[in-house]
C-alpha cells in the first residue's frame, strides 16, 4: 500500500496537483517523535525518504497558502532529515516571503543547534516584518533551547525587541533573569514586554519590579504592572497590593485606571472593593471606568447597594451594566434585593429608565432573578409601545409559574388601559392561550 501511495503521490507532483499530493503524503506511514523533537519518524525504508521528503519540500515551493499549511502538518515528521531543505528555503532571499515564512514556522518543531542558529540570524538579519515575527515565533516554540541564543540579542537595539517578546512566548523560569536585565530599558515597548512577561512568574523576584512598574512614566508599563499585580491575590498576606494598585484608579491613562479597576476586583478584599466604591459614585469618574467598575465588584449586600446609588448617573451605558450585573446575582439571599434596586430604578421616573435598551435589560434580568416581585412590573411593561420591549417581557413572564394565571385575570379586567390590555393580549398569544381560555 506505501507503494501505491508513494506512486499516486509523484504522478499528482507531476501534475501539479498539490492538495491531492500532500493527501497521499498524509496517508504513509508517520507517527510523532517518540523521545524528542527533532527525530526522524517516518517508517519507511531510508532510500524512500529523500524522494518522499523531494515530494513534500515540492508543495512548499509552489502550493498555495492552504496546500502550505497542510504540508507544514507533515514536515516535522522526516525529523533531522528536513532542516538543511528548510533553513536553505529561510536564508534564501530570492523565495517567496510566504515560502519562507513557512519554513521558519516549521523550524520552530525542531531544538537542533543548526535551527536555532539560522532562526536567530534570521531574526538579526531579515528585512520583512513577518519574517521576524515568524523566527520569534519558532524560536519561543524550541523553548529551553533557544533561551540563550536570545539572551544574546538583547545586547544590540536592533533585535532587543523581538528578544523580548521571543524571551517573552517562553515562560519558563530561565527566562527571568534576562527579561529583569532590560526592565529598565530606554524604550517603553520593551520595558512593557517585559514587565507582562514577568508579571506571569510566580516567582520571589518579580513582584518588587511590577511594583515598582506601577511608577513607570509609559502607561503602556503601568499598564502590564497592574494587570500582573492583579494576578497574585496570594501576595496579599506580604505585601499591601490594594494601597499600590489603589492609587492607578486616578492614573492619567484611562486604560490604565480600567486595569486597575479589573485588578482590584481579582484581589477581592473589602479594602479593594471600598476604593472601587469610592470612584464609583465620583462624579469626576468617566462613564467606560464606571462600568469596567461595576463589572469587578463582588457580589455582596453592599456592593448592590453602590450599584444601586450608581443608578443616579443618566448614562444608558451604564445603567445597562448594572442590570446585567443584578442578573447575575446567584446569592438566594440577595436576589430579592436585586430584583427590588430594579423595581426602584424604574419608579424612580429617571429618562435613562424609558430608554428601550435598558428596557429590554431589565426584562431580561428579571427573569433571570425570577423572583416574584417582577411579575408586576413586567406586566405593566407590557403595555409599552416598543415591540421589542413586550417580548422581553412576555419571555421574562413565562419563567414565573404563576404569571399565565394573573394574564388571563387581567385580560378580563374592564379598568385596564387600552395600551396594557393589548400587550397583555398580545402576551397570551404568545403563550398560545386566548383570554377565555
Amino acid at each position: 500500500m506505501t507503494l501505491n501511495v508513494i506512486e499516486q503521490a509523484t504522478i499528482a507532483a507531476q501534475q501539479k496537483n498539490w492538495s491531492l499530493l500532500t493527501e497521499c503524503l498524509q496517508q504513509l506511514p508517520v507517527t510523532k517523535p517518540s523521545a524528542g523533537k527533532g527525530e526522524a519518524s517516518i517508517q519507511l525504508e531510508d532510500e524512500c525518504l529523500e524522494e518522499i521528503l523531494s515530494l513534500a519540500l515540492e508543495v512548499l515551493y509552489s502550493g498555495d497558502f492552504r496546500e502550505r499549511w497542510e504540508v507544514a502538518k507533515v514536515l516535522p515528521k522526516f525529523g533531522s532529515c528536513a532542516i538543511a531543505p528548510l533553513i536553505s528555503i529561510l536564508e534564501d532571499e530570492d523565495a517567496e516571503i510566504e515560502e519562507r515564512w513557512f519554513a521558519g514556522r516549521i523550524l520552530g518543531e525542531f531544538d537542533d543547534p543548526a535551527v536555532v542558529t539560522a532562526l536567530v540570524e534570521s531574526l538579526k538579519t531579515a528585512d520583512d516584518e513577518e519574517l521576524t515575527v515568524a523566527a520569534a515565533a519558532a524560536l519561543a516554540n524550541i523553548g529551553s533551547p533557544a533561551v540563550e541564543a536570545l539572551t544574546g540579542l538583547l545586547a544590540d537595539p536592533n533585535t532587543r525587541l523581538l528578544a523580548v517578546r521571543s524571551l517573552a512566548q517562553i515562560r519558563r523560569s530561565e527566562t527571568i533573569a534576562p527579561l529583569m536585565g532590560v526592565v529598565e530599558d530606554p524604550e517603553a515597548t520593551i520595558r512593557a514586554a517585559a514587565i507582562e512577561a514577568l508579571g506571569s512568574f510566580h516567582d520571589s523576584r518579580v513582584p518588587p519590579i511590577l511594583i515598582k512598574a506601577l511608577k513607570d512614566t509609559a502607561a503602556q508599563v503601568r499598564k502590564e504592572a497592574v494587570i500582573g499585580l492583579g494576578m497574585r491575590p496570594d501576595l496579599l498576606p506580604k505585601l499591601d497590593l490594594v494601597t499600590h494598585v489603589r492609587s492607578l484608579l486616578f492614573d492619567f491613562n484611562l486604560e490604565v485606571c480600567q486595569q486597575a479597576a479589573i485588578a482590584l476586583g481579582r484581589l477581592g478584599t473589602e479594602e479593594a472593593a471600598a476604593a472601587l466604591y469610592g470612584v464609583l459614585l465620583s462624579p469626576h469618574t468617566p462613564i467606560r471606568l464606571k462600568v469596567d467598575i461595576v463589572r469587578s465588584l463582588p457580589q455582596t449586600a453592599t456592593s448592590l447597594e453602590h450599584l444601586q446609588k450608581a443608578l443616579s448617573v443618566e448614562s444608558p451605558e451604564l445603567w445597562q451594566e448594572i442590570i446585567m450585573v443584578l442578573g447575575r446575582v446567584e446569592e438566594p439571599k440577595l436576589v430579592p434585593l436585586a430584583a427590588k434596586i430594579l423595581q426602584s430604578a424604574l419608579d424612580i421616573g429617571s429618562p435613562t429608565a424609558q430608554n428601550p435598551k435598558v428596557k429590554q435589560a431589565m426584562a431580561m434580568t428579571w427573569g433571570h432573578l425570577g423572583d416574584p416581585l417582577a411579575i408586576k412590573p413586567l406586566i405593566e411593561l407590557l403595555a409599552d409601545p416598543d415591540a421589542g420591549i413586550r417580548l422581553h417581557c412576555i419571555a421574562a413572564l413565562k419563567k414565573f409559574p404563576t404569571a399565565k394565571e394573573k394574564l388571563q385575570q387581567l385580560a378580563t379586567d374592564e379598568k385596564l388601559t387600552p395600551e396594557l390590555k393589548q400587550g397583555v393580549a398580545i402576551a397570551l398569544q404568545e403563550w398560545g392561550l386566548g383570554a377565555g381560555d
